[in-house]
């Protein structure tokens, strides 16, 4: 549509807007200058929602957002400034009662246009009963979770409790790229059918929500009460020089995870690092104590504590072994069971996983792990050589696994994970506008040997999806490529070359794949035992490839015209 056709909607709304008296008495937007507004928002409104046009071209503009004299939260939203892509909603439940003001600062100068109130945003800013999260993308997915609209990115703070997983996410509900981070939240009884709650954590001005994780205190270590939710998550503020500041902070929730409140004596845990982020933190049976693996520059740090609020260093790791090429992300350690059983010490060994941005195996972001062994204290890898040099082992060798961390709590002493399904290279322009990413299926990891008897980690499937026919199984005795195919002639494909020990997916013929350079690449990862079958797991926007029922995985997504339904062998 033309901006003049845009400009006469506008106008339209705007005086269908102001016809309505409660809307003018509720809402009323004044001009401050050429690139600012204040918008008053009266204490006695009755609609639930604010909704603020958004055009993904647009620079962002700031906005304050002022409670009774006090400001809440500092956002950063692409407000329409010639065009409306769709729009976004601020909840007003929280504020009800309250006289609230935003003030925008919009990142263009209008005087030569009009003034400010030229632009398309300001004039189409208004209020409603209602916010419209009907499914309108082709691209979302069946049976993996999503965000009803909005950006997501890593999953944070996950627990299983009273027959219900809880997922927490990076959330931008402001538009559909990153930015304002929060917590947001689903529910699941299955793994596969998620749904939305509120949000879970907002920002303030500690900082925005970066990651975290959550525990549930059954023994009340805390003094939030027994059984009490408690999340730790990194708030991340950007000061005056354009330097992140990052500390760790803990909230509660005694109504099992869906609301919280944060600890008045945050933060709990400072540090001078730059990048000091994304606290995961479980009870170690061992010490008798919380520990807490930390993310501080291109290490990890790991900690001790009896209460959560008081934390000793215990040990670092990692300076000098596995990937560096990236920032080191959303730790993990847990003790994974050895499947074939080989090992004369024991049938568990433990697992450090570290997600690191760029330099994943296809390009960008992907998680590293570690095997090894952990006294509570100091992690120790079993063979520095198989780390040394920038070597590293891969849980997923696709291109869009990332970010994966493990459910706390889980039913019998699971170690339950799920991943964040994209790629920094192209997440923030991947064909979708309602919503952009979502996450994969979760995956229970395991340890076997290799024939050169180390250890590699695998991940298969988790119980919850098996016999309900979202996956095609493949039976290979060999050297063979597997195609999935549509209607269109669209194609994945997935080649296994049994002489060379390698699985490779291959979606140059995918569908849409020239929004970025970097998605049209293969990713190739090596097999450790000889292949006997695929277990394929096809969405509408994802293809996951397990070999051997785990022991060797691509995540990979795709955007077809529609949905592969066709698998052949050759």
């Amino acid at each position: 549509m033309k901006t003049k056709n845009l400009n006469l909607v506008a106008s339209v709304l705007l005086a269908f807007a102001t016809s309505m008296p409660s809307m003018a008495q509720s809402l009323k937007i004044e001009p401050l200058a050429n690139d600012h507004h204040l918008i008053r928002i009266a204490s006695d409104v009755k609609e639930k929602y604010l909704l603020l046009p958004i055009e993904d071209a647009a620079p962002e503009s700031q906005v304050k957002v002022i409670v009774d004299n006090a400001q809440q939260r500092h956002l950063n939203i692409r407000l329409a400034l010639s065009k409306i892509d769709y729009y976004v909603p601020i909840s007003l439940d929280e504020f009800r009662g309250k006289n609230m003001l935003l003030v925008t600062h919009l990142s263009v100068d209008h005087s030569n246009r009009g003034g400010v109130g030229s632009a398309i945003g300001m004039q189409n800013i208004r209020l409603s009963d209602t916010y419209d999260t009907t499914n309108k993308e082709k691209y979302r997915p069946e049976f993996h979770h999503t965000p009803s609209y909005g950006w997501m990115n890593d999953p944070n703070g996950m627990f299983y409790k009273d027959g219900v997983w809880h997922l927490y996410y990076q959330y931008n509900p402001y538009g559909n790229v990153w930015g304002n981070m929060t917590w947001a939240h689903s529910t699941s009884k299955d793994l596969i059918n998620w749904e939305p709650q509120p949000i879970a954590l907002p920002g303030d001005m500690i900082g925005t929500m970066f990651s975290g994780s959550c525990i549930v205190d059954h023994n009340n270590t805390t003094g939030f009460g027994k059984d009490a939710v408690v999340a730790m998550y990194t708030a991340s503020v950007q000061t005056a020089f354009d330097c992140d500041l990052q500390t760790q902070c803990l909230a509660y929730s005694t109504d099992g995870g869906y609301t919280f409140k944060k600890y008045e004596g945050n933060p709990v845990l400072t540090a001078p690092q730059k990048d000091f982020r994304d606290p995961n933190m479980f009870w170690n049976e061992d010490i008798n104590a919380w520990n807490l693996i930390m993310a501080v520059g291109q290490e990890m740090r790991i900690y001790s504590s009896p209460n959560m609020k008081d934390w000793k260093e215990e040990s670092q790791f990692g300076k000098t072994l596995g990937c560096h090429d990236g920032v080191w992300e959303c730790p993990d350690l847990m003790k994974v069971k050895i499947v074939n059983g080989k090992s004369s010490n024991s049938n568990y060994k433990w697992v450090l996983f570290c997600n690191i941005n760029p330099g994943g195996p296809a390009g960008g972001s992907a998680t590293q792990y570690f095997v090894g062994d952990f006294d509570g204290h100091k992690f120790t890898v079993d063979n520095e050589a198989r780390y040394a040099d920038k070597k590293a082992l891969w849980q997923d060798y696709g291109k869009d696994h990332y970010a994966a961390v493990s459910f706390s709590n889980a039913p019998d002493n699971r170690h339950t994970m799920i991943a964040w399904m994209s790629n920094w290279q192209y997440a923030n322009v991947v064909p979708t506008t309602q919503y952009r990413s979502g996450n994969s299926i979760c995956r229970e990891p395991f340890l076997y040997y290799g024939k050169d008897n180390q250890l590699y980690l695998g991940s298969q499937p988790s119980p919850e999806y098996d016999g309900k026919g979202l996956d095609q199984t493949v039976k290979i005795k060999g050297s063979c490529t597997v195609t999935l195919s549509n209607a269109e002639g669209e194609e994945f494909n997935i080649i296994y070359d049994q002489k060379a020990m390698t699985l490779t997916v291959d979606r140059s013929k995918s569908g849409e794949t020239k929004f970025s350079q970097d998605f049209d690449v293969n990713a190739t990862a090596p097999v450790i035992n000889k292949l006997t079958s695929m277990r394929i797991f096809i969405d509408n926007s994802s293809v996951e490839v397990f070999g051997n029922n785990g022991e060797v995985c691509l995540t990979s997504l795709v955007f077809p015209k529609s949905k592969y339904n066709k698998v052949t062998v050759k």
